[in-house]
């Protein structure tokens, strides 16, 4: 038992050690750059998996291991692990921290779900769509976490304001008067019928709204300790926590800084292509976008059916009726009013925002000339991190207030100015884990380059030029999808990008084609709580168990995939031509390496 007890405490250590030593056979025996280079990528890509090392620790195994084995230089190796991908970056994390430093976000959610209601199906819709477009400028995680405590409170806010009507009703039946509970004159007749009404259960329906509440009672949320008074309060519960969780994943596919996948797509395709210039701001959205709201729909009725079941009456318009609701919209509107007026910070702050996104859009549009012909003499040296670099280097210097200190004589005098965003702020924030993680994908995939692993690669799968192209693009996504429920999504797509891309060209197929759903599927890891760190925040609330979570992403998994396929093989074809092979793309002859 002491042994296994040992084995348990340094099984990292041990995994480590032995892929290190079960592995060496591959350089010792074929003793080729080909087969050194696939060690490394066989190392890291176990390690990614397993985690057994950091992510950004094992990112560096490649700059001590080329070298060694005589792939790449040193200094050839650290020049991949910073690129324009990190300057994009830099600038998107300075908008994004001066928006949480200043309220922005929680503004912006706030007034999204007060325009659409309190209704509790278009409450859900609210609540995804401001997750939604929040995680298109924020990280994932970062939105998840800033808009749960405010569901978290129209949750309980539901809960409590139910249990208040249901007593008020009780003591408008039994002819007592309890001035604690009465709420607007023993609620009024009409609102008490209507309540009645909906508790009676319905023939063939199940209604656990009605059932009598010290029934389930005994059901209780394990982290807060708090009650659940019915079923359908545990299950709105539920269905509130996932919206955000997969709200904030699918709105980060839309832009291209949503997400570090689509980051770590586009540097590694321009870099791989430096002839296409055909991604970027603009055509991402553009190709991005309605996917994504097709899967947000979808997403949303498939939780309501599954948590709530499907009920036409539930998405009725209209003004709030039932006193649950105006609860619910009084705690909405009260934490909007803790805000208070709009200060000139998150003012600045948004026309900051707004002008970017304009600038990203309309750098190359594609069906107009865009502002980058300005610079007919210098074609392609401005890219969006430009953009991004121009406008965060502007967090630093528009002064947000003024710093005052007290004189010997009691006055009060501005000696200097604090800026919108000060570098400590910035440090905070700033995800320097997923940059080096990204660069060392970078270094990989130049080394698969430099040693020709990745033509040795295209040149084996050119057999699967066979095999309709649809099919090849359902397997791959369907590849990635299931790998990036247990790898993190960055590592999933630095590991697979540099087999993908040799893959389009073996078989003549435009790599975009290939590329891009791929990149939209590993951002589906939406099955355990530590597949995303969204879902481990939203997961930490208590509401819902690993099964809830499973049975509600698989759904969306298939739903995510079908409509990536579809989207890939409707108007994303017009838009980069894709089923034509492009000029821009190598021509791989079938031949085999040594």
């Amino acid at each position: 038992m002491n042994v296994f007890s040992y084995i348990l405490v340094y099984r990292r250590f041990l995994l480590i050690v032995f892929t290190l030593l079960i592995l060496l056979p591959l350089p010792i025996v074929l003793h080729n750059k080909e087969a050194e280079c696939a060690y490394t990528l066989f190392v890291v890509a176990t390690f990614w998996v397993t985690e057994a090392l950091p992510l950004s620790v094992t990112a560096l195994l490649p700059a001590l291991m080329f070298p060694l084995f005589g792939i790449m230089p040193s200094k050839k190796v650290a020049s991949a692990y910073f690129k324009d991908f990190h300057l994009l970056l830099i600038g998107v994390i300075c908008l994004a921290t001066s928006i949480e430093k200043w309220n922005l976000h929680k503004r912006i959610a706030l007034r999204m779900v007060m325009m659409v209601g309190v209704n509790p199906a278009w409450l859900t819709l609210g609540f995804m769509s401001s997750t939604a477009f929040l995680s298109m400028w924020l990280s994932n995680t970062s939105t998840a976490a800033m808009v749960m405590p405010i569901v978290e409170a129209v949750a309980q806010q539901l809960i409590n304001a139910e249990a208040e009507v249901e007593a008020t009703q009780m003591t408008c039946f039994s002819g007592s008067i309890n001035h604690g509970l009465e709420i607007d004159e023993c609620v009024n007749e009409h609102e008490t019928n209507e309540k009645e009404e909906k508790t009676k259960p319905v023939p063939g329906q199940s209604n656990d709204a009605g059932k009598i509440p010290s029934k389930v009672e005994m059901e209780k949320n394990t982290v807060t300790g708090i009650k659940y008074r019915t079923k359908r309060d545990h299950m709105m519960c539920k269905l509130m926590s996932l919206c955000i969780t997969y709200s904030s994943t699918i709105g980060g596919l839309t832009t291209i800084t949503g997400t570090s996948t689509n980051l770590i797509f586009t540097e590694h395709f321009n870099m791989r292509y430096p002839e296409c210039r055909c991604i970027n701001f603009g055509s991402w959205f553009l190709l991005s976008f309605p996917a994504a709201i097709i899967i947000l729909l979808l997403s949303w009725i498939w939780l309501q059916w599954l948590f709530l079941g499907f009920n036409l009456k539930m998405f009725k318009c209209g003004k709030t009726e039932t006193v649950k609701e105006k609860a619910c919209a009084e705690v909405i509107k009260q934490e909007y009013k803790k805000l208070g007026p709009m200060r000139l910070q998150e003012i600045v702050t948004l026309v900051l925002f707004i002008v970017m996104a304009l600038l990203w859009f309309s750098r190359d549009p594609g069906f107009v000339s865009g502002w980058s012909a300005l610079f007919p003499e210098y074609p392609g040296f401005a890219t969006d991190s430009t953009v991004a670099l121009l406008i965060g280097l502007l967090f630093f210097l528009i002064p947000a207030k003024k710093l005052t200190k007290t004189t010997p004589t009691g006055e009060i005098v501005a000696f200097d100015y604090s800026p919108l965003i000060t570098w400590k702020e910035f440090q905070s924030v700033m995800p320097w884990d997923i940059a080096i993680l990204v660069g060392g994908g970078f270094a990989l995939a130049d080394g698969c380059e430099e040693s020709g692993l990745s033509k040795w690669i295209g040149n084996k799968l050119s057999p699967l030029g066979s095999l309709p192209v649809w099919l090849i693009i359902l397997i791959s996504s369907l590849l990635v999808t299931s790998l990036t429920e247990v790898a993190s999504n960055p590592a999933t797509i630095t590991l697979l990008l540099p087999i993908l891309a040799p893959l389009a060209e073996a078989i003549h197929v435009n790599p975009l084609y290939i590329l891009i759903p791929s990149t939209l599927c590993t951002s589906f890891a939406f099955l355990l709580p530590v597949a995303n760190p969204s879902n481990a925040v939203v997961f930490s609330y208590g509401h819902l168990s690993v099964m809830d979570m499973v049975k509600a992403g698989l759904g969306i998994n298939i739903v995510g995939v079908a409509v990536v396929m579809v989207g890939v093989f409707t108007w994303m074809v017009p838009m980069f031509d894709l089923n034509t092979y492009p000029s821009w793309a190598p021509t791989i002859s079938n031949g085999t390496m040594p």
